[in-house]
This record gives structure tokens, sequence and C-alpha cells, in this order.
């Protein structure tokens, strides 16, 4: 299983875009702007909390300024750090809470397969927007969690705590039971599908 962590002086490169994370693979399609506002289609080949790589036919100078849209994870914006062959890094620009935001979003697409909830599970992926909640269970103890990947059927909330498989929760308003652990914490199935109102408070 994969999860951010601090990269170790010795993988760190010499180059001046000394990344604090290590780089995960993503390869999810988007669109950027340059600075002039022309458009063109890129495509996330890997990515950190701090820094990611775009294969992309625009040629943008180093220190420019890039907004790009990625699928699964939103509006992206940061500085042209290098030119490579094939496209460019970007550093990222975000605020400590969009950053966490995005550690969550980028652990859940490094570790999909491994937590068993693959691309062609029945609901859609939600981006939720208020991912800090608490997980309750039947016996009343109440657990801080927060809210890595969110569907009409599911969720996955990173979590210290492992209910057993089977146990029941209730995830804000909605009911359900764990179906399995990883690393970061549970994945819950909800008791019925969602309707998208009831998931209003997360979104």
């Amino acid at each position: 299983m994969y999860s951010f962590q601090q990269a170790s002086p010795a993988d760190r490169r010499p180059h001046p875009e000394q990344r604090n994370f290590q780089r995960v693979s993503v390869n999810l399609p988007g669109r950027l702007m340059l600075p002039n506002h022309e458009e063109y289609d890129c495509v996330a080949l890997s990515m950190s909390p701090g820094d990611v790589f775009f294969a992309c036919h625009a040629r943008p100078r180093a220190g420019e300024r890039i907004i790009a849209y990625v699928d699964h994870l939103g509006r992206i914006e940061g500085i042209v750090e290098r030119l490579t062959e094939d496209g460019f890094v970007i550093t990222v620009n975000a605020t400590d809470r969009k950053r966490e935001k995005l550690a969550a979003q980028l652990t859940w697409i490094a570790n999909k397969h491994e937590l068993g909830l693959p691309e062609d599970r029945q609901h859609d992926r939600l981006t939720p927007r208020n991912t800090r909640t608490e997980l309750a269970l039947d016996d009343g103890r109440h657990y801080p969690c927060r809210i890595i990947d969110l569907s009409l059927s599911g969720a996955a909330v990173d979590i210290e705590v492992r209910p057993a498989v089977g146990t029941p929760v209730q995830l804000g308003n909605m009911r359900g039971r764990v179906v399995r652990h990883f690393q970061e914490g549970v994945a819950i199935e909800f008791s019925s599908v969602q309707p998208k109102e009831a998931l209003t408070e997360f979104l």
C-alpha cells in the first residue's frame, strides 16, 4: 500500500524543484491554461501534493503560472519548475488544507486496486470538499476521521481505529458497515444507495 510520506534527504535530487513528497504514477487526463490563455489537453503522469509532471504539447517558460483541471482531482495551479522533452513539472501552489486533500486523493488513486474498489464500481466517486467528520459505532463510540473517497454506495475513510469487517457504522447521517481494512483506514458500504442530497454536507 502506498501512503504519502516525506522523502528522505537521500531520495531528494539536488535539482531546484526539491520536492517534499515522493511522486506516484497517476496517468490522469486534464486540460490546462497558460498565462496567455491558450488551452491544451494534458495528462498528469506523476504527482505528489507538492508537484506534478504533465505530458503536454504546451511549451511554457520556467516560472510561468499554470492552471489545470485534472480528472478526479479538480483544479491544480502552480509554477513551471522545469521543462522536459515531452512536458514539464510544476510546483503546486496550495494551502495546507488543499495539500492535505490532494494527499488523500492521491493515496486513494495509488491504492485503489488494493482497496478492492475498482474504477468500474457501480457508482462514480465524488470529490468531497468537507473531508472531516466522525465515524459512529452502535455502542456510542465516536471517532474522528477524514473522508478519502465518497460515492452514493460507500466511502473510504482515513481513521486510526479498525472496526472489524461487518461492523455497523454511521458516517455523518449515513448508515453502513465496514467491508475491508487498508493501511490508512477502512472502506464502508452504505446500507442503501444514497441520494446525492444525503451527501451535501460533504460536497
